[in-house]
């Protein structure tokens, strides 16, 4: 057996602290001082779908909510680093597929009664439950059983997560897997107070029932204004936790936001308009916050029967009639990268690949795109006829009239319907779209995390998009040890992907935060997660 590693050190945000270290360090830089605790005001970009981790809806500010509420065997440090969580340590077998963790003694639910390993064993299963239709569980396929228990197959076999006492939990794996531990600082993979579960089913996050086993615990939830929640006493580091609480304001107008956070409502926004950037630069330079993210930007194409964009003659010519630099440099002020790819570059161990066509010049591909759109049976007197979704944001808003206007000169008439970004991913979800904007925010530092959602199963794969040889590539990937051998499937997957014309990338994302100068404990990181426990505000601030 080997006791848990240091992770990877060529791995920029996936490096796992051993937990004396860890203790030491942020025990002595976040000592609470108690004429500094204050209520936290946060601007999230929209609102939570559920508080049950097996029922979110897969949104990024789902991680700023349900990231301070729930632990889970693994957490982040406020530099995005990985350290130990409700696991006070792990062993790994010799052959890499086994871990043996032991929660930590003073692991208790917010109702006072203690984390066991069964909590952990109930989330997973609940996870992988196909009535729940999780989606995340695509996620967790290193474990043992999970891919057929979550696809209802009936010879599914046991799922490898076990409790082998109150506080020893045994996950097996498929095969090796080394970035394993970083998956379980996934909100998705936090416990389940299984004696409310049993209790009262799906109604257990009702306000009158939940507990948490966070630095926070949810007192209200009042829908489309905000939710509010106060520090957790029971929490085994709440001495160390600054804030009485954290309130958490969904804001999807960044206009709004910024104007919340000048007068002083809001002590963080999660996201401003990136038009505002070098106004912001000149007039609240302390407060702007503009960071390397491993994230994209892209549209999804809905490749099922009935939609155009189901053809790849039709994808191709969209795709090669986007002007990726100026969406980058006009609307989205310089701060962005345009992709030529899905995965970002900077992801460790993986080479940046290319859509084809997207290196010639812009008049061979607009003449290409025109050709492409007149064999798929497109011309004057059948234009292209387009739906395009995108979820209500001032540049999202821009970008969506920009494509339309790109691929006017091919005849295209786009219809653009916005909603906030609940629905809007609701109706992605459901296929009610041909064109529809999408982002990805990686959950670890691994290229498989972003394909991984056009695999054919995937319930983030929005477009649709089912090729069996990419499949099986990242099938193949999956079971690969060797490093370099599978980073090599790995990329020749994007390379189907691209070729495919899968998706219409458009940009690689940074993160942009706005944080109250006053504000100690905040850390720009390459995942922009950020827990509240580390943070502390001057009393009344």
């Amino acid at each position: 057996m080997r006791t848990q590693p240091r992770y990877g050190s060529h791995r920029r945000t996936a490096r796992l602290v051993l937990p004396l270290l860890a203790a030491v360090s942020l025990a002595t830089a976040l000592s609470v001082d108690t004429a500094r605790a204050a209520t936290l005001s946060i601007g999230i970009q929209g609102e939570p779908a559920s508080l049950d981790t097996a029922r979110i809806g897969g949104t990024t500010w789902e991680n700023d909510v349900l990231g301070d509420l729930f632990e889970g065997l693994v957490t982040l440090d406020p530099a995005g680093e990985y350290i130990p969580g409700a696991a006070s340590r792990w062993d790994i077998s010799d052959d890499g597929t086994v871990y043996t963790f032991k929660l930590r003694d003073d692991a208790n639910w917010s109702d006072g009664e203690p984390v066991v390993a069964k909590d952990f064993v109930l989330a997973f299963q609940r996870l992988f439950d196909p009535a729940n239709g999780a989606v995340y569980a695509s996620l967790f396929y290193p474990i043992r059983g999970a891919e057929a228990h979550t696809k209802g197959e009936q010879d599914a076999p046991e799922l490898g997560v076990e409790a082998v006492d109150a506080k020893t939990l045994k996950i097996t794996l498929n095969q090796p897997t080394p970035y394993f531990p970083t998956l379980l600082a996934h909100i998705a993979a936090s416990p389940v107070p299984s004696h409310l579960v049993e209790r009262f089913g799906n109604d257990w996050t009702q306000m009158d029932h939940i507990a948490t086993n966070g630095a926070f615990t949810p007192t209200s939830w009042t829908s489309h204004d905000h939710i509010a929640a106060r520090k957790n006493p029971e929490f085994h580091d709440a001495d160390d936790v600054a804030l009485d609480g954290v309130d958490y304001y969904p804001v999807e107008d960044r206009s709004a936001g910024l104007q919340r956070f000048r007068a002083g409502g809001l002590d963080i926004v999660r996201d401003f308009s990136p038009d505002r950037y070098q106004w912001l630069q000149e007039n609240l330079p302390d407060a702007v916050h503009l960071a390397p993210q491993l994230a994209n930007y892209y549209f999804a194409l809905n490749q099922r029967d009935g939609h155009p964009t189901a053809d790849k003659r039709v994808r191709e010519a969209l795709n090669l009639a986007i002007r990726r630099d100026v969406i980058a440099a006009k609307i989205m002020g310089g701060v962005v990268s345009p992709a030529s790819g899905f995965v970002p570059g900077g992801v460790s161990h993986y080479d940046a690949q290319t859509m084809p066509g997207l290196d010639r010049p812009m008049d061979e591909r607009i003449a290409e795109a025109r050709s492409l759109l007149a064999d798929a049976g497109y011309g004057p007197d059948h234009p292209l006829e387009l739906t395009l979704r995108y979820s209500t944001t001032e540049a999202n808003k821009r970008i969506a009239v920009a494509l339309a206007e790109m691929w006017q000169p091919l005849g295209v008439e786009t219809q653009l319907i916005n909603a906030e970004g609940a629905v809007h991913y609701a109706e992605l979800a459901n296929g009610n779209f041909d064109v529809g904007r999408g982002s990805w925010v990686a959950d670890f530092d691994d290229a498989s995390n972003f394909l991984g959602i056009l695999q054919s199963d995937s319930p983030k794969n929005y477009g649709g998009y089912r090729s069996q040889a990419f499949d099986d590539l990242m099938a193949k990937a999956s079971r690969e040890t060797d490093e370099d051998a599978r980073q090599q499937l790995l990329q020749q997957a994007e390379r189907q992907a691209l070729s495919d014309y899968a998706v219409a990338p458009i940009y690689v994302d940074v993160s942009r935060n706005l944080v109250n100068p006053k504000l100690d404990g905040w850390e720009d990181n390459a995942l922009n997660r950020h827990l509240s426990r580390w943070l502390s505000l001057p009393q009344g601030n």
